[in-house]
């Protein structure tokens, strides 16, 4: 087996390279060309106006008539709930101050684009007025479907006041011989539940959780319909990733989530559902359903995908905060976050002691790394020396660094692999910090009054760039080609014009800029200590 050579140094120092200049150009990309998914190839078989699907246990596939009246209102101090005649939840309303914020602006769009006037709205609609609705029913009889989207539902609520208390709405549709009676019962919390009473128990039809939100359509993050199968596999889709209908039995829940909210059916008692994805409906993402006969239930929740709320809703609910491949490392960083600000009260100050905590637990490989890619850069001059004098013959050149190497007890790989062990640890708290309504309207200090949002000032995007810079600096690296050299010194320029350009949350650029202190720091300790064992071996 060959020992590892300059090459490997130099290909693994390229990657890293690599890696920035990816994630940098990715970034950049998706944000001026926001991918647009082809259209499904099942698009053309969609059903038109009240036209089912054959197959009554998929018959999900209507249009739903779009021409409904709100029914009943629910009001609270928290939220407004609009329910329209078709016995849907044609809208939630939001009414927290925290959720009401400013479009977000990048600093081109501040400095050439046109200077508009924003008047805040007193609340924020969760949904698209035009897509599917929580709550909407569709029958596999064809006649009752046909009959379920003309005749209205009645009902002797027609505005509730929601305080401390649930409150129950019962609505009712005649269906030719038939009746289907909705009693729904809304918390405090926006939690509900709804019995769904059949006047004839082989009466099979579906309930739909609606289509996502559509607050916050942000292209980093996952937006599209989750189902936890039994067991707690969670299957996932987005846009146009569903063929015709998949059957889902055993679920747990559905939800239909953006970067911040959720729409979810399950039931607090642990009962199983059958779970339908249809992709036959043109959406933002493949529509849900849930299977049921005769009379039946299921629990709901529409809001904010707050960790503990869910928790204390129903604890398998956790699982709606996802973080992608690294969520199983992604959340206990989030749990840990979640305990410092229980303990400062704090968010910006959570994420600066997080960060901190990281790099201490890290410690061990940086610290390895770091002394490894300064013993590289002690025998520079002598590597060098060798690829002079064996320019013309490689593998002496190999044999002789090689010998260099074991002689000083150097290991090329030793400074790379290391800092390439940290990179899931990265992007592990973006995803965290990035996905967190925890960290709306949270302010830190003096001028970040938001950390979900960025920097007003562009402070923290240029702080980061100048400690990312002298870390670089002080950081020992033997560069092998100039361009290389002349990009990895241009990279902390490019990553400072990325941030201020792009309206990258601030928590997130705290955690960078904190990151980039402690480097500093640790690559001073480091110097102190390679000093004192050079004095030592004098």
């Amino acid at each position: 087996m060959q020992p590892p050579n300059q090459e490997n140094t130099t290909s693994i120092s390229k990657m890293l390279l690599a890696i920035a200049l990816t994630i940098l150009c990715l970034s950049i990309y998706s944000y001026f060309f926001p991918q647009e998914k082809k259209e499904s190839k099942t698009a053309q078989a969609l059903p038109q106006d009240n036209q089912v699907a054959q197959a009554p246990v998929q018959n999900t596939s209507m249009q739903s008539v779009s021409k409904t009246e709100v029914l009943t209102i629910v009001k609270s101090k928290d939220f407004d709930i609009e329910i329209d005649t078709l016995g849907r939840i044609a809208q939630v309303y939001l009414k927290d101050k925290k959720f009401i914020t400013p479009p977000q602006e990048n600093l081109l769009s501040k400095l050439f684009g046109k200077k508009k006037d924003v008047t805040l709205p007193d609340r924020l609609p969760l949904f698209d007025s035009q897509s599917i609705r929580p709550l909407e029913v569709r029958f596999s009889d064809t006649a009752l479907n046909e009959l379920a989207f003309k005749n209205a539902y009645q009902t002797s609520s027609k505005e509730v006041i929601l305080d401390k208390e649930p409150i129950k709405i019962e609505l009712v549709q005649t269906l030719g011989k038939e009746s289907f009676k909705k009693i729904l019962t809304i918390n405090p919390d926006l939690s509900y539940k709804i019995e769904l009473i059949a006047s004839n128990p082989s009466m099979q039809y579906f309930i739909t959780n609606g289509a996502r939100p559509m607050v916050e359509n942000d292209t980093y993050v996952f937006l599209g319909t989750i189902v936890q199968k039994d067991g707690g596999t969670l299957e996932k889709f987005e846009k146009d990733d569903v063929e015709g209908v998949e059957n889902f039995k055993d679920s747990t829940f559905v939800a239909s989530v953006d970067r911040y909210f959720a729409s979810i059916l399950f039931d607090k008692g642990g009962k199983k559902l059958d779970v339908l994805v249809d992709g036959n409906i043109k959406a933002q993402s493949p529509i849900a359903f849930v299977s049921l006969q005769g009379n039946g239930s299921v629990d709901g929740y529409i809001g904010a995908k707050n960790y503990q709320e869910l928790k204390a809703l129903y604890p398998p609910l956790t699982d709606v905060v996802e973080y992608g491949l690294i969520t199983f490392f992604a959340k206990p960083l989030f749990l840990l976050l979640e305990v410092l600000h229980n303990l400062i009260g704090n968010w910006g100050w959570a994420i600066v002691l997080l960060t901190i905590l990281v790099r201490v637990a890290l410690f061990p490989l940086s610290y390895k790394g770091m002394l490894g890619m300064q013993k590289l850069k002690e025998l520079a001059p002598e590597m060098k020396q060798i690829q002079a004098q064996y320019k013309d013959d490689p593998q002496k050149m190999q044999k002789h660094i090689m010998e260099l190497y074991k002689k000083n007890g150097a290991n090329p790989l030793g400074g790379c692999l290391p800092l390439l062990l940290q990179i899931p640890v990265f992007f592990a708290i973006y995803k965290v910090l990035y996905c967190a309504v925890e960290l709306k309207a949270e302010p830190w200090i003096l001028w970040i009054h938001d950390l979900s949002v960025i920097d007003p000032y562009y402070i923290l995007p240029l702080v980061m760039g100048i400690t990312m810079y002298i870390s670089q600096m002080m950081t020992p690296t033997t560069y092998t080609d100039p361009m290389q050299e002349k990009v990895f010194k241009l990279l902390p320029l490019f990553f400072t014009i990325f941030f201020i350009i792009f309206p990258f949350p601030a928590g997130l650029v705290l955690y960078w800029s904190v990151n980039n202190l402690l480097s500093i720091a640790q690559q001073m300790l480091i110097n102190r200590i390679v000093a004192k064992q050079k004095e030592a071996r004098k």
